[in-house]
């Protein structure tokens, strides 16, 4: 059973509202920090992996009112003695009730995504040297026929948050969190871009080897790897999975035809580098619009219920804009 430890400072005044809250069936464990800090109290509780999103909206709520409060969540890698469970896949101090309905299966909470996600986004000297970094790696495994090569620049995966952050920035009409995730995917996807036509203009590639020409007949079957690619990377992302496990199932429609574009762009190919542009942008366009589809399935959506409604209206215009894109693409690939 996947747990988190969920640390609450609370000042004196509030150390009422924390009792009530530990109280919670949510809670399979908690205690109290019996000294005094800064005035407050520090109180940490144990909680289930996929209960800790109503168990932070509750603390939140609680807590909301109050200044100087502070909840910090930790992974747990064991504790004893364990918590058993029963044939239902429930400990025995567990019961259904509300909060466990407003979960959807096992996903980590709203918080843990958020935070893995931006972590991964933000313009600097790290976020760029990746991108070189792949690209050179996905363009020589490209040219040189080896699909481990390929592989390995997947793992690096420096476009996997951009396209999960706008997907994340969708679902939960975050508008900051749209505008960085659109700056940061704009400039790794053209660094990556330039980088792979500069290599393209001095190496010779050859269209003929398997990596690329597989990448410049698109066909409808790419669509639907796209799609799969993208949901599979958003439903292992709320799981908890590696990010890179993660990057290899988005990375797969997203860099290789990257440095496919740039490479034959640069070799003068252009008619051939149309159709591996073409593909990328389907990618694009796909692994968004799984993503997106996925977190709405999942229940990722804002706390509070003014900010769900704004979420709902972006998410019907956000689905209806890439189903558009997605259409006419579709069109393209089907008649052309």
């Amino acid at each position: 059973m996947a747990l988190r430890q969920i640390e609450i400072v609370v000042p004196e005044k509030g150390i009422e509202i924390s009792r009530k809250l530990v109280e919670h069936e949510a809670v399979h464990h908690f205690w109290q920090d019996s000294s005094e800090l800064q005035k407050g109290y520090l109180v940490k509780v144990l909680v289930e992996a996929s209960r800790t999103e109503a168990f932070l909206d509750e603390a939140e709520e609680a807590f909301g009112e109050l200044e100087y409060y502070r909840l910090v969540m930790l992974p747990v890698e064991a504790t004893l003695p364990r918590f058993e469970e029963t044939e239902e896949g429930e400990t025995s101090s567990e019961k259904k009730d509300s909060w466990e309905e407003t979960q959807k299966g096992t996903r980590v909470s709203r918080e843990e995504l958020y935070t893995d996600i931006t972590d991964g986004l933000g313009l600097s000297w790290v976020y760029v040297a990746m991108v070189v970094l792949s690209t050179i790696v996905a363009s020589l495994g490209v040219i040189r026929d080896s699909t481990a090569v390929v592989i390995g620049a997947m793992v690096i995966a420096p476009l996997l948050a951009p396209n999960i952050g706008l997907a994340l920035a969708t679902v939960l009409a975050d508008m900051k969190l749209g505008m960085m995730a659109l700056k940061t995917n704009a400039v790794g996807m053209t660094v990556g871009l330039i980088l792979s036509v500069i290599l393209g203009f001095f190496l010779e590639v050859d269209s003929s080897v398997q990596e690329i020409a597989m990448r410049t007949e698109v066909s409808l079957s790419d669509i639907a790897l796209a799609l799969a690619s993208g949901a599979a990377g958003v439903l292992a992302y709320t799981l908890g999975m590696s990010a890179a496990v993660i990057g290899v199932m988005v990375a797969v429609a997203l860099l290789p035809p990257l440095a496919t574009a740039g490479l034959l762009l640069g070799d003068g190919q252009f008619e051939l580098a149309y159709y591996a542009f073409l593909l990328l942008v389907t990618n694009i366009i796909c692994v968004n619009l799984a993503a997106t589809t996925t977190f709405m399935v999942q229940g990722i959506r804002p706390r509070s219920w003014y900010e769900s409604a704004k979420a709902t209206k972006s998410n019907r215009y956000a689905l209806a804009i890439w189903i558009s894109l997605l259409l006419i693409l579709a069109s393209i690939i089907y008649f052309g």
